[in-house]
């Protein structure tokens, strides 16, 4: 199909067809299960200590820009899947035997991506019952060990949440560790919660990681990022944390300024006690206002936070708005089981291309806890015009009897609709292909959409905190490039935003410096490659494309 063709089928179809047949007023995704086709066998197991994290981190490690995917295993080995997908077409992997050191292969709970020493190439940051350890990126998805080469000290805790960014003047990226139950502690685990770490980093010729700041009290983390939850610059440090261990604790949000030692928001900063399940934490500008919305998963419901309209904007003074929005996800929405939900992974993406942000949660039950749901689909909460949610899980295809924890959402085939995987506790991964919207004769693709990748000299290569700006027509669509949240899992590659019927959009960046670039104005449907400085952007082509 040629891109002409792409146009017009979907303008086409976003006119004539809106869904009705699924009983909704915008396109539902048809996400087709396709691991073990795909060449994916792969669980998630282990004992009590395995019961929080199940990470992926999906990113390219061999350069040829299809998102790869690394797994962690818990008891069993942590993989690196090498993407093989045909352009446009079905899944296919191949696992890289031996692409991860034999000794750092146990123990996995997560992994984050990202281009740790400035070399062109992603790193991995691999999360484990235990020590933690760096993972150097090389050629064709080969990874060493570079704890020692980078003074990195990995601990002995039990980690389980992590996030990164580069701070001014500093030529690497500081790195936070969110740490779970300390299991060494007398009583464990009742109230006996690991602090979490700080490390920025030192030297210029290469990472110096071994000054460490311990961040205390720690609460039990399950996820942090790094957010500019102020539009000040400067990102701040947000956890959260599981309550079923730590005594008198809460969410919390750290002040990380540049060459101070961290501090935690307090009352007298505006910051009020909220007291979770803290599972998944997820971030996105639902309404383009420059403050980002947050996403908070637990047991029994989700938290979607706003800064509150009455509140000084200066102080992270939040409200929840998630009944308003019908985003809850409280019970299961498919099968008898009116048990509360238990929510880990939590991603905004643009499944269907229209243009609204949709919510993605991976669900499953701790191990077999009888006061909540056993049978605990993941959701799918596609967004609306009016800023609500409908849940679209069962109708899209990923109602399956699994017990989700962490998730990737990448583009994994290139043609332009997001994919899913997700990583299933003693249960075989699900990798969802996305088929587009369904129609009487079968499906077809839904709307337009850009796929943006940045990239600058010198450190920080991918742009790690950069805005992006997509405006078509009179609506403006924001995406950040981060390095945390989730649920022990992290992606990183090209930025993905649906425009609906927009065949043309103008993209701006706010580099991570704060400088602004020139407008960009690019065709929807492509995979757009923006370089700090550049006077146009370059298109990128997939393969046989």
């Amino acid at each position: 199909m040629t891109r002409f063709q792409r146009f017009a089928t979907v303008l086409l179809g976003l006119v004539t067809t809106p869904a009705a047949a699924n009983g909704f007023d915008m396109d539902v995704p048809t996400l087709v299960e396709q691991a073990a086709d795909a060449g994916i066998d792969h669980r998630y197991t282990g004992p009590w200590e395995y019961f929080v994290g199940g990470g992926a981190a999906a990113f390219d490690c061999n350069g040829d820009r299809l998102p790869d995917l690394a797994v962690a295993g818990g008891t069993e080995p942590a993989a690196i899947f090498v993407n093989r997908s045909a352009t446009a077409g079905k899944l296919r992997f191949e696992e890289k035997a031996d692409a991860i050191p034999e000794p750092v292969r146990e123990r996995v709970t997560g992994f984050y991506p990202l281009d740790i020493d400035n070399d062109g190439v992603r790193d991995l940051v691999a999360l484990r019952v235990g020590e933690n350890v760096i993972l150097k990126g090389g050629p064709d998805c080969t990874f060493e060990d570079a704890s020692r080469a980078f003074a990195f000290d990995g601990g002995r805790a039990w980690t389980t949440a992590f996030a990164a960014t580069f701070e001014p003047d500093l030529a690497f990226p500081s790195l936070a560790f969110g740490n779970y139950v300390d299991r060494s502690a007398p009583g464990s685990p009742w109230g006996t919660c690991h602090d979490n770490v700080l490390i920025r980093p030192s030297g210029t010729e290469g990472p110096d990681y071994s000054e460490q700041t311990v961040l205390t009290p720690g609460y039990c983390a399950l996820s942090m990022l790094f957010t500019d939850w102020n539009r000040s610059g400067e990102p701040a440090l947000r956890i959260t944390n599981d309550r079923q261990y730590y005594r008198e604790g809460e969410e919390q949000l750290w002040r990380v300024s540049p060459g101070r030692p961290p501090r935690p928001y307090r009352s007298s900063d505006g910051w009020r006690r909220v007291q979770i399940w803290g599972m998944g934490i997820a971030e996105a500008d639902l309404d383009a206002d420059g403050y980002p919305e947050y996403a908070l998963t637990s047991m029994g419901d989700t938290k979607l936070q706003t800064l509150d309209d009455e509140a000084d904007h200066d102080r992270p003074v939040y409200r929840d708005i998630a009944y308003d929005r019908n985003a809850t996800a409280h019970r299961p929405y498919a099968g008898d089981d009116l048990k509360p939900s238990t929510g880990w992974h939590a991603e905004f993406s643009d499944f269907n291309n229209d243009g609204r942000l949709d919510l993605f949660i991976a669900k499953g039950n701790v191990e077999q806890m009888p006061d909540f749901a056993a049978y605990d689909p993941d959701n799918l909460l596609l967004g609306r015009y009016d800023g609500t949610f409908d849940e679209a899980g069962e109708a899209a295809g990923i109602a399956l009897p699994r017990r989700g924890r962490g998730a990737a959402v990448a583009d994994f085939n290139m043609d332009g609709m997001l994919d899913l995987a997700v990583v299933n506790r003693g249960e075989p991964l699900s990798l969802f292909r996305n088929t587009g919207g369904e129609t009487a004769s079968g499906t077809r693709p839904m709307g337009n959409w850009l796929q943006i990748e940045l990239s600058q000299k010198g450190a920080n290569r991918n742009a790690v905190g950069a805005t992006i700006l997509v405006k078509s027509g009179n609506e403006t669509r924001t995406r950040k490039i981060q390095i945390g949240g989730g649920h022990a899992s992290g992606s990183a590659g090209f930025v993905h935003v649906g425009t609906g019927v927009a065949e043309r959009a103008e993209i701006r960046i706010q580099w991570p410096d704060g400088e602004w670039s020139a407008p960009f104005r690019v065709f929807a449907n492509n995979f757009v490659v923006i370089e700090k400085g550049a006077d146009e952007a370059m298109y990128w082509y997939p393969p046989g494309e």
